[in-house]
């Protein structure tokens, strides 16, 4: 073997028989020559091949064991898959489902089961109480599809009259002797975990040493936040807390002590999810969560996940992105939907456990930094700071992640969809500009030295030199807080004093921004732009002033519209010629399909991987036929470049962990790629592998091209851009063969691939992982 030199040569040679063994190793629940479920023909609307596989594969799933995960991209049909599998594993009995999601898809959850599932009756539960506001619906009503739109006509009832047997042997029997047919209950994610009213528990001694401190009840001691005691004007609305792990001069094991309580003056209420848990057990049969991302803190809607998780006999949570680019980002769902398995592996709930899970799956970087002394008979002071930096083992996937999560991508859906692509651009800075940067960069970094460790100088530090470029005026002198042990209270300090620039100049990346947009609507593609400082510094509003200088006609999303009217918000800015449209990228995280804003431009990304790749598929829907763009913006040098970096990193590990190996568009900015990385992108990039894994995905698309025969479309992309600002629906995609390439579909082990289209890379991972590849 003198010509295999290296790992990559062997695996060059061998990839074919790799495939092989990989896939008669890990065969999947289901595959794809296997027989499906005559129930699926039952639904109101025909699965796309790739549906009808993770929908079977989830039904399997539920019968070895009560949970499951669908991770599939935005727009690939979550709900379709869930609810089709729920239909699927009942066998044709009666069932009763309850699906928590986002407040802004409650009814468009209700419109897509009644148009799935035949003869189901649905329910909103509003909240617990069953009085209260005249103007707002209150308790259980059921909703009904009355020409073409949800209605509340039906059952009226509450959970508490649910929860009652009365004559009947149990409170199901019951229900079903009332409804007989199935049901699906689905309440709104903040309606969820909507508790009891509370306020804040402290103490402020009035003598002793702690005299006028805030002091916590349980230990008698300070509070210690960023390095600094808490006075009463640090607790605002939000909950503090405590973890205590000594007890006087003894250690103890961790305890959680919270700085807040019930308030007994206030009128008493309960979570609708927490009355469900504790007074409903097995009450549903089915319990769906959406957007399950959404729940992996240590919140009250992390916690109604592991509620349901508890009092449901089957459990499928579903995601567009999995992964935020750590490891432990998996760590609360994992254990609040595989508690079992998860302490099967040795980790506890809490920091110990997510400790030592990110030192098993994650990435840590341990710095240390050794101080010479002043003499030389002392020996030098050495210092060591633990940090996790993005990425993630293989092991994950091969522990966890294989055998719950069914992966499906929209190029798995449909056969039609138009090319995407990623765009980053960098931009250099105007010379007054770079040299203002430069500046207070100089005396945030003096700042840092002369306050090592400072919490606040660093948040300051990072969210000044993220806004400052794009808002470089009315910063005002910048402060930072320490505590003074002398005072005994916090004080504040001077960082920096940035210089103001002319409030009324554009800047080369505001020029950037208008070059490109204008370039886009020449062709006739409206343009989604997003920001992310919208509030003190708004950053909105000074790009709505410089597009409509330039005779853009630009609307601007705002929180303040409500999240159950955005989607007709949308359609009324594209009713009235709105070119472009400006908001925050939460905004629009969920649900809301842009197919009318092609172009996407991040002009800031912020920090949230979840929130950026959903907010970036927001065009890329089935239904969208022009190819779609997405262009991230950022000065050259700044702290903009290193953030993007930061993303492109924690996307290329969240991929992986998906099975996707591609380094395009954003996730080829940073090439620090771990070693099994760098092995899965030389196996699936320059060779793909399993003759075997080809031949089933062909096999698949000839079933798709069975089921939805292509149609002719016209090839030219250049419309005029009357028809385009006011019909973008109207424009042909313009494909043409070999555009683009068919992603892969993993459902729990399973991965078949196809090779590249000439306009993209290969995407595709290994068929199966055996833990990535076997190592």
């Amino acid at each position: 073997m003198p010509e295999l030199s290296t790992i990559y040569d062997y695996m060059r040679r061998h990839a074919a028989l790799l495939g092989d063994r990989i896939l008669q190793q890990y065969p999947a629940l289901h595959q794809f020559d296997d027989s499906v479920s005559p129930r699926i023909e039952g639904l109101l609307r025909t699965p796309f091949p790739a549906q009808t596989i993770a929908i079977m594969g989830v039904a399997k799933r539920w019968h070895e064991a009560r949970t499951a995960m669908v991770v599939a991209e935005c727009g690939t049909g979550k709900t379709l898959i869930s609810l089709g599998a729920i239909d699927v594993h009942c066998g044709g009995s009666s069932f009763t489902a309850l699906a928590m999601v986002p407040p802004h898809l409650v009814e468009k959850w209700a419109r897509e089961a009644f148009l799935t599932i035949p003869r189901l009756r649905v329910f909103l539960i509003d909240d617990l109480r069953n009085g209260g506001d005249e103007n707002k619906c209150h308790g259980v009503n059921e909703v009904r599809w009355r020409q073409g739109r949800i209605v509340r006509e039906g059952l009226r009832t509450t959970l508490s009259e649910l929860r009652m047997r009365k004559d009947s042997a149990s409170a199901r029997k019951r229900w079903l002797s009332l409804c007989g047919i199935p049901s699906l209950f689905i309440v709104g994610r903040e309606r969820a975990k909507l508790g009891y009213f509370w306020r804040h528990a402290y103490r402020v001694p009035c003598s002793g040493p702690y005299v006028g401190c805030v002091v916590n009840s349980d230990t008698g001691k300070p509070v210690i936040m960023n390095d600094s005691r808490l006075i009463i004007g640090d607790f605002e609305k939000i909950k503090i807390s405590e973890t205590i792990e000594t007890r006087g001069d003894k250690s103890c094991r961790s305890l959680h002590s919270p700085l807040w309580q019930a308030d007994a003056d206030k009128i008493r209420r309960m979570a609708p999810i927490e009355f469900i848990g504790r007074y409903m057990p097995d009450w549903f049969d089915y319990a769906i969560c959406d957007e399950i991302h959404q729940l992996a803190g240590d919140t009250a809607q992390g916690n109604a996940l592991g509620t349901l998780a508890s009092c449901t006999d089957r459990i499928v949570g579903l995601t567009g992105t999995l992964l935020g680019g750590y490891a432990d980002d998996l760590f609360k769902t994992l254990f609040r939907l595989e508690a079992r398995r998860m302490k099967e592996h040795g980790y506890e709930w809490g920091t110990t456990g997510r400790s030592s899970f990110i030192q098993d799956y994650g990435v840590l970087e341990t710095i240390t930094k050794v101080e010479p002394a002043n003499n030389a008979c002392s020996k030098a002071k050495a210092t060591s700071t633990v940090r996790r930096k993005p990425g993630a083992s293989p092991l994950l996937f091969g522990e966890f992640l294989m055998q719950l999560c069914a992966f499906v991508f929209l190029e798995d859906i449909s056969a039609e969809l138009p090319p995407y692509e990623e765009t980053y651009l960098s931009v250099p800075m105007d010379p007054p500009m770079r040299e203002a940067y430069h500046e207070l960069e100089d005396e945030i970094r003096k700042a840092l030295k002369a306050h090592r460790g400072n919490r606040s100088v660093l948040s300051i530090m990072l969210n000044t030199l993220l806004v400052y470029p794009d808002h470089p005026y009315g910063l005002g002198t910048l402060y930072g807080k320490e505590f003074d042990s002398e005072l005994k209270r916090t004080v504040r300090f001077v960082i920096a004093e940035p210089r103001d620039l002319a409030e009324d100049g554009v800047y080369s990346k505001e020029r950037k921004l208008v070059e490109e947009i204008k370039k886009e609507l020449a062709e006739g593609r409206r343009c989604q732009v997003f920001v992310v400082y919208t509030t003190k510094h708004d950053v909105t509003a000074r790009l709505r002033r410089i597009l409509d200088n330039e005779g853009i006609r630009t609307a601007v999303l705002r929180a303040s519209v409500d999240t159950s009217k955005r989607e007709a918000w949308y359609a009324r800015q594209v009713k009235v010629g709105t070119q472009v449209v400006i908001c925050h990228p939460k905004l629009v995280e969920t649900g809301l399909d842009l197919l009318d804003f092609p172009t996407i431009l991040f002009y800031e990304s912020g920090y949230s991987l979840h929130t950026l790749r959903q907010a970036s598929r927001r065009s890329w829907r089935i239904g969208q036929r022009r190819p779609v763009r997405v262009k991230f913006l950022c000065y050259e040098g700044t702290m903009q470049t290193s953030c993007l970096r930061l993303m492109g990193k924690k996307l290329l590990v969240a991929l992986t962990m998906e099975g996707k190996f591609a380094g395009e568009g954003l996730q080829s900015i940073d090439e620090d790629d771990d070693m099994l990385s760098a092995m899965a992108r030389e196996l699936v990039e320059r060779n793909g592998i399993g003759e075997t894994a080809d031949a089933v995905w062909k096999a698949l698309n000839l079933e798709h091209q069975k089921l939805f025969p292509p149609t002719s479309v016209r090839t030219d992309d250049a419309p005029s851009s009357e028809e385009c600002i006011f019909d973008a629906q109207d424009e042909p995609a313009g494909l043409a063969e070999g555009v683009f390439d068919t992603a892969p579909i993993l459902v729990f082990g399973r991965r078949p691939e196809l090779s590249s289209g000439r306009r993209r890379r290969a995407k595709a991972a290994v068929p199966e992982q055996p833990s990535l590849f076997g190592l």
